[in-house]
């Protein structure tokens, strides 16, 4: 008998010390502020905090119990990407002090960067993790370089090593460039907070995601989702036939911001009914300028272009007390539910606080034709037709720590 305890001993051991599940959701949550994309415009994230009051002018926490969520994407595009992921992971602690939450959720350009997929990510960017050591730690890495290509050299030859040789690759490897890799890595600063962060989250009644949930989604549990692309980010050989770059994915998904909301009613009524919820937040694709309600309001898109790469747009969403709305440029406006007359009435009040002309203009005098001709508004209402990240594949970045 004593055998048989001393075998199962260290069984109940690790079952009894199973670290548990990371909490993906909350209730009696009585304030909510939730942002979209950031893309590494700094000033332009601070002015929408400050305006929905979770902020004051220097960046301190002044939400009390209000939970912020950032949808992710506050990398690439901008050159403020370290001084905002420094900004959210000092608001996490003060708000937590207060009985306030940060949510920073991944988004796909969080996951691009931890993964090695930089076409987005800009000069300046790199430049924020330049050190006065930057030159010796390209050189060392250069060296390298030559000497791997050098012990793989193939029969036909290989490059020259020459002056414009070296000029080539030192454009692709800016000074700050290999701080930046590591730093986003697992044992960096960035890397290592990214890895903890949840993909999609639930607050009250609202589903919170980046991308948004494809059909391949409807039946899976948050905790599933999160621990699924924790573990894809951590272990890079689980990423090709992951939900980490799936198109249908919470990362990557438009349909609920793109699709047809007569075909998608039933995955859309799905999602809501499998997670319990009324509403589903997703930022990823630009809106025209402001917060957009689909399919009657149970999606919100809340993308709205903040950065100056999409035209410096200035709102976010506001749940108070259960009620959605919007803070355009710091006005509180009652988010519609339809898509016809409360939806043009709510685009003209944002419109007018915008400085003229208003990216607006353009949808509100396509929703006033509809209306004239007696024809239903445009299915794909208030989504900016311009480009934008694909998956495409995972970069096997040789700089990649």
């Amino acid at each position: 008998m004593a055998r048989r305890v001393a075998l199962f001993l260290p069984l109940v051991l690790a079952i009894a010390w199973t670290a548990p599940a990371q909490q993906d959701e909350w209730s009696g949550v009585e304030r909510i502020v939730a942002v979209g994309d950031v893309h590494g415009d700094y000033d332009q994230f601070l002015t929408v905090l400050n305006q929905a009051g979770v902020v004051n002018s220097k960046g301190r926490w002044t939400g009390g119990k209000t939970h912020l969520v950032q949808t992710g994407d506050v990398p690439d595009r901008g050159p403020a990407t370290r001084k905002i992921l420094d900004l959210l992971m000092r608001l996490e602690r003060e708000a937590a002090r207060e009985g306030g939450y940060v949510h920073a959720l991944i988004g796909n350009h969080e996951a691009m960067n931890i993964y090695g997929d930089l076409r987005y990510t800009t000069p300046e960017e790199f430049a924020a993790f330049r050190t006065r050591d930057s030159k010796r730690v390209r050189d060392a890495f250069f060296q390298q370089e030559i000497e791997r290509l050098r012990r793989n050299r193939p029969p036909e030859g290989g490059p020259e090593f020459d002056r414009p040789f070296r000029k080539e690759w030192e454009e692709k490897h800016p000074l700050g460039y290999f701080e930046h890799r590591y730093q986003f890595g697992p044992k960096g600063k960035y890397g290592r907070w990214i890895r903890k962060h949840n993909t999609v989250i639930k607050l009250n009644d609202t589903l919170f995601v980046h991308g948004g949930l494809g059909p391949g989604f409807a039946a899976r549990s948050l905790g599933w989702i999160n621990e699924t692309v924790r573990g894809e980010l951590k272990d890079f050989s689980r990423l090709k036939e992951g939900i980490a770059i799936d198109p249908g994915g919470p990362l990557w998904y438009r349909g609920l911001a793109q699709g047809d909301e007569q075909e998608l009613e039933g995955h859309v009524a799905s999602l809501l009914a499998h997670y319990g919820v009324r509403r589903i937040v997703v930022g990823h694709t630009p809106t025209a300028g402001t917060v957009i309600p689909r399919f009657g309001g149970r999606v919100v898109l809340i993308d709205v272009g903040l950065s100056q790469a999409y035209g410096g747009r200035q709102a976010c969403l506001l749940i108070d007390g259960g009620t959605a709305y919007t803070l355009h440029r710091g006005r509180k406006l009652k988010l519609p539910q339809d898509s016809g007359a409360g939806l043009l009435e709510y685009l003209k009040e944002a419109a007018a606080l915008d400085p003229p002309p208003s990216p607006l203009d353009g949808l509100i005098r396509q929703l006033e034709a509809a209306a004239a001709a007696s024809e239903p508004a445009w299915r794909g209402v208030g989504v900016t037709p311009a480009t934008r990240a694909r998956p495409l594949s995972v970069s096997r970045d040789s700089a990649t720590f």
